[in-house]
C-alpha cells in the first residue's frame, strides 16, 4: 500500500500506534495463505456458490481446510470479532459436511457486527461466499482485510445531528479478486444465506472512493481546462484528507435513504421500477449531503475542522457527480450516470456552469444555491408523491428529469405512453423505458473519448 495505515495494538483497544505499515508484506503470513486458498476455491464454484459439477470435492476440501486453519490462526488478532470468527469456522465446516451445496452463512453473518466498534484503525477479517456489487455477480468465497475509518469530527457528527448507527466506513488492506473491481461497498445482503435477517450495518470503502475521485477529477480538470479551487487542489493532493471528506459525505448520504418526505419505499427494495427513479433517489441523498454541508459551513457555531470538511464535501459531490458518474459503466439503465448528467445540465441551464471557448468554468458563488435548488425540486417531487398513485409518481418523476435532459428521440415515454400501457400493470411502464432513455449530451460524448480509459484504470484501485 502506498499510503500509511495505522495498526491497532492488540490488547490495548483504545491505543493506536504511531508506527505505520507501508507495505502489504507486513500483513500476517496467515492472511496470504487464506487469500490464496479462497482465490483457488473460487475456480471450483458455480454462480450460486455451490461446488461446480466438474470440480473435485477432495480438492475443495483441502482448500477449505487451509481457509479454516488460516482463519483460526488469525483470530487472536481480532478479539472484537471472536463470536463472528467462531461462527464462520462453524459455517465453513457445515458447508463442507453438506457436500458444498449452495452456501448458507446466515449464522456467521448475524454474528458479524462491525458497527458496534467504530473506532479509527479497528481491523476486521471478513470471509463470506458473496457477490460484490459492481464486481462479480457470482457468490464466490471472498476474503477482505479492512480497517475502520472513524475521524473524531465524524464521531461528533454521528453522535449529534447525523446519527447513523448502521454506517461503517472502511479502508482496504487486502482482498480477493471479487474486490479487484469497481466494487467499493461491503453489504450484508450480498452474502449467501438461507433467510434474510434485519441488516444492522453497511460498509463503504472510503479509501477507494476517494482515490477514484482524485484520479478522475485531476484528469477531467486537465482535459476541460477547468481551473480548480484551492480546496479541491487540497483534496487531490492528500488521500487522507479525501478519505475523511468521503466519510462525511457517505455518513449523510446513507442515512438520507430513510429520512425526509418520502415515497413509501424510496430505495425500491425488492421492486422493479424505471431506473430513473433510482437516479433521483441516489441524487437526492448526495444533494442532501451537499445541502447539509452548505448549512454546516454557513453556521457560525460549526467548529473549524468540521466547517473545512463541509466545504470539501461540496467539491467532492460536485466533481464526482459531474466527471466520474456519467462516464462509468455501460449505458444500460445507468442510474448513477443519469444523476450526474442531470446535475450538469441543471447547473448549465442556470448559467452557473459554463462551457465556453472549449473550457469549463463555474460561477462558484452561485453554485451552492443552484445545487440546493435541484435538491429542493426532488424533495418537492417526493413530498407530492404521498398523494399520488405509484404510476402517477413515476410520470411526475419522468417529467422532472425530462424538464432538464433531452430523452431519446425513440422514447415511448417522451411521446406519451399508450392507454393500454397506462391502464395495465406497472410492469408495462417499466418495460417501455429504453435502456438509454436519456443519452449522453454532446459534451459528455466528447469527454468520454478522453476519459473512458482513465475511469477504467481505477477498477481495483489500491490507494
Amino acid at each position: 500500500m502506498t499510503d500509511a495505515v495505522r495498526t491497532a495494538i492488540i490488547g490495548e483497544p483504545e491505543v493506536v500506534e504511531d508506527r505505520v505499515v507501508e507495505d502489504s508484506d507486513e500483513l500476517p503470513a496467515d492472511w496470504f495463505s487464506l487469500k490464496a486458498a479462497a482465490t483457488a476455491f473460487q475456480s471450483l464454484q458455480r454462480h450460486d456458490g455451490a461446488l461446480d459439477d466438474g470440480a473435485d470435492p477432495a480438492e475443495a476440501s483441502r482448500l477449505l481446510d487451509r481457509v479454516v486453519s488460516s482463519v483460526q490462526a488469525l483470530a487472536p488478532l481480532f478479539p472484537h470479532d471472536a463470536a463472528y470468527l467462531d461462527a464462520l469456522v462453524t459455517d465453513l465446516g457445515a458447508w463442507r459436511d453438506g457436500g458444498f451445496g449452495v452456501p448458507d452463512f446466515l449464522d456467521s453473518l448475524v454474528a458479524f457486527q462491525p458497527q458496534l466498534d467504530r473506532r479509527d484503525g479497528v481491523r476486521h477479517l471478513v470471509v463470506f461466499p458473496m457477490y460484490t456489487q459492481n464486481g462479480s455477480t457470482d457468490r464466490l468465497l471472498e476474503a477482505v482485510l479492512v480497517e475502520t475509518l472513524w475521524p473524531d469530527f465524524v464521531d461528533a457528527l454521528e453522535s449529534g445531528p447525523y446519527s447513523n448507527a448502521l454506517f461503517v466506513p472502511i479502508r482496504f488492506l487486502d482482498f480477493t479478486p471479487g474486490y479487484d473491481t469497481n466494487s467499493a461497498v461491503l453489504f450484508p445482503e450480498t452474502v449467501a444465506m438461507r433467510a434474510v435477517p434485519a441488516f444492522t450495518w453497511g460498509a463503504i470503502f472510503a479509501d477507494r472512493e476517494a482515490a477514484r475521485f482524485r484520479v478522475v477529477t485531476r484528469a477531467a480538470a486537465r482535459i476541460t481546462k477547468l481551473g480548480l479551487p484551492a480546496d479541491t487542489e487540497r483534496l487531490l493532493a492528500d488521500q487522507r484528507l479525501a478519505e475523511e471528506t468521503f466519510v462525511m459525505w457517505d455518513l449523510i448520504h446513507d442515512r438520507t435513504h430513510m429520512r425526509g418526505d418520502l415515497p413509501f419505499d424510496p430505495f425500491m427494495i425488492k421492486q422493479r421500477m424505471p431506473y430513473f427513479l433510482y437516479s433521483l433517489e441516489e441524487l437526492r441523498c448526495d444533494l442532501t449531503a451537499f445541502r447539509e454541508s452548505v448549512r454546516l459551513m454557513r453556521d457560525p457555531g460549526t467548529d473549524e475542522l468540521t466547517r473545512d470538511r463541509a466545504r470539501l464535501v461540496q467539491y467532492a459531490v460536485l466533481f464526482d457527480r459531474l466527471f466520474r458518474f456519467p462516464l462509468t459503466g455501460t449505458r444500460v439503465r445507468n442510474y448513477d450516470g443519469l444523476g450526474g448528467q442531470l446535475l450538469f445540465a441543471w447547473l448549465h441551464q442556470r448559467r452557473v456552469l459554463h462551457w465556453t471557448d472549449t473550457a469549463l468554468a463555474f460561477d462558484w458563488e452561485a453554485v451552492p444555491d443552484a445545487v440546493v435548488a435541484l435538491s429542493d425540486a426532488i424533495d418537492e417531487l417526493y413530498w407530492s408523491s404521498i398523494d399520488r398513485p405509484k404510476t402517477v409518481h413515476w410520470l411526475a418523476a419522468y417529467d422532472l428529469v425530462r424538464s432538464v435532459l433531452a430523452p431519446h428521440p425513440a422514447s415511448a415515454w417522451a411521446r406519451g405512453l399508450s392507454d393500454e400501457i397506462l391502464s395495465g400493470p406497472p410492469k408495462g411502464m417499466t418495460d417501455a423505458v429504453l435502456d438509454d432513455e436519456f443519452p449522453l449530451s454532446m459534451f459528455y460524448e466528447a469527454l468520454a473519448k478522453k476519459m473512458t480509459g482513465v475511469i477504467e484504470s481505477t477498477a481495483g484501485l489500491r490507494p
